[in-house]
Formats: C-alpha cells, structure tokens, sequence
C-alpha cells in the first residue's frame, strides 16, 4: 500500500515481530498464550495484571457481563493496552452455557482478540464447542458428591460454593480444591439458603481450570495462524472465515435445512470477502434435520 493511503502491511514488524503486546489476565493465561505468540509472531506479552478483569463480568456472576462475550474480550484487550502505554493489545474470553439445541449439553465458546491500534486493526478468533466441564449441581451437607466431582476433575478443576437460594447477599466461595473446605463451605451456603441447599458450580476461571487452559492454548494458535494470514486483496492480517450460511440441502428432498451450508471468508480492513465450502465437506444435511422429511 502507498504511504498515505493507509497502513504500510509490508513494513518490518508490522504482525509483531519485535513489538511488545500487553495481556489483560489475573489468572495466568500467559502460561499458555506466550510461547504460540513468541514463535508464531515474535511478540514478546507483557502482564497488565493490575487491570481487574473481573471488572467486565465474573462467571461467578458477582458482576455481570454487560456486553457480549465477543466485545468483552475486545474491550479487556483495550484496558490491558490503556494500563501498559502499549500499542498492541491481546486478552481472551469465554462464555459457556447450555447447548441451544442440546439443551442437556453444555456448550463452551472462547474468544481472543489482537488489538493493533497503530494499524488501526482489530482480529479476533473464536473456538466454538471445545472440550469443557462445565457443570452444576445443588447438595445438601453431607450428600455423596463423588459421581459429580470425579465427572468435573476435581480437585485438579476447582468448585464455586454459593447459596441456592440466597436469604440475603449471598455468600460466594471460589477456587475450591479440597474435600474439607468443599464440606465447610456447603454448610455454610446451605444455612444461608432458604431451601437448605449450596450451589456447586465448575469454576471456569482459567487459572482453576486446566480442561479451560487447554482450550485457550488450542485458540492462541489459531489466532497466530489468522494474524499470519494476509487478505488476498489489500495484504492486511486476520484474513479468515466471518460468518457462516444456512442452507444446507436435505439429501432425501434437497429443502435448505437450518444446518451450515457454506462459510464466508473476509478481511478486517477491507471489503473483500469469498464464501468457501464447509471445511468438513458436508454436502447434504441428513433428513433428520429436514423440515419436510422430520417436521
């Protein structure tokens, strides 16, 4: 690109080699985001750890999230960036829940942004359904947790401890790796219900969590390999998929189903954009998914 006309993506150290990028985390992300960042980009993080992230929304819900877990993560990167003096910027963020066609089932979402504000550039990637223990259940003191706690990981993944139904403001208890101190705090959240009952919750914070640092590994190398891949058109990073289309054909009657047909490509500092098949290969949706064949 010219000068003037916009950012120069050919010049040295315009991915990040050499740059400094700060990390929005108080529970040790680095551990896993450093090393793919390093070799894959040659951006050396710094800690903005005296941002409190919890700030923006706790999974414990102590302080709800007031956006998006998408836009989260964008504005924990910006806050890193604000705290540091720095001009690149990385943070992640996840949002997990039940599945919204399995209900039964848990669904978990990662996201990871990489702010560039002296390139104007925002690139973030996303890991949808990865591999989570995300759970909960109610106990009285004294009922037999092993099923559910030998099914979470515990005590290698903590626990969250709170009233069922809180009286009050109720009492929360995080990072819960021990059996005495699990019994303890069910006695005291079930006294401060009025049902008698503790709320027993995965805690899905990363640094108690290492089915969830695992994940945020797997997606700091998928966001490195997104960086690294320049628009066919303007040159720009963050060349990658931006959306998905429904449609795929039901293979008994060729009806458009509610399954993906196809996913669109796209730049981040461009329009262009071209829409791919599914990665899988998956050219007919099997008639169960069929509004006609299954109705």
């Amino acid at each position: 690109m010219s000068p003037g006309l916009g950012p120069d993506f050919s010049a040295p150290g315009w991915l990040g080699w050499g740059r400094r990028v700060s990390l929005a985390t108080r529970h040790g992300k680095e551990k896993v985001i450093a090393r793919p960042f390093r070799k894959g980009l040659g951006a050396e993080l710094v800690l903005a750890s005296g941002f409190d992230t919890d700030s923006l929304g706790s999974f414990s819900g102590e302080r709800p999230r007031l956006s998006d877990a998408e836009t989260t993560c964008r504005l924990k990167a910006e806050a890193g960036m604000a705290e540091t003096g720095l001009d690149l910027g990385l943070a992640s963020e996840g949002s997990f829940g039940p599945h919204p066609a399995l209900p039964f089932l848990p669904l978990a979402m990662e996201w990871m942004a990489w702010v560039d504000r002296a390139q104007g550039l925002v690139i973030t990637e996303q890991l949808v359904g990865c591999r989570t223990n995300f759970d909960h259940c109610t106990a009285s003191p004294g009922a037999d947790l092993d099923p559910w706690l030998d099914r979470i990981g515990f005590p290698t993944h903590a626990v969250i401890v709170q009233p069922h139904r809180a009286r009050a403001k109720p009492c929360l208890s995080k990072g819960l790796g021990a059996v005495a101190e699990l019994r303890e705090a069910i006695e005291q959240a079930s006294r401060a219900s009025s049902d008698g009952l503790a709320l027993l919750e995965t805690d899905m914070r990363a640094h108690q969590n290492p089915t969830r640092m695992a994940s945020i590994r797997v997606l700091a190398f998928k966001l490195v390999r997104r960086i690294a891949s320049p628009c066919p058109t303007c040159g720009a990073p963050g060349w990658g998929r931006v959306d998905v289309l429904l449609g795929l054909p039901c293979d008994w009657c060729g009806t458009a189903t509610d399954l993906v047909r196809s996913e669109r490509f796209g730049c981040v500092s461009c329009s262009a954009s071209e829409e791919r098949p599914r990665a899988d290969g998956l050219t007919k949706a099997d008639p169960q998914f069929c509004p006609l064949c299954n109705p």
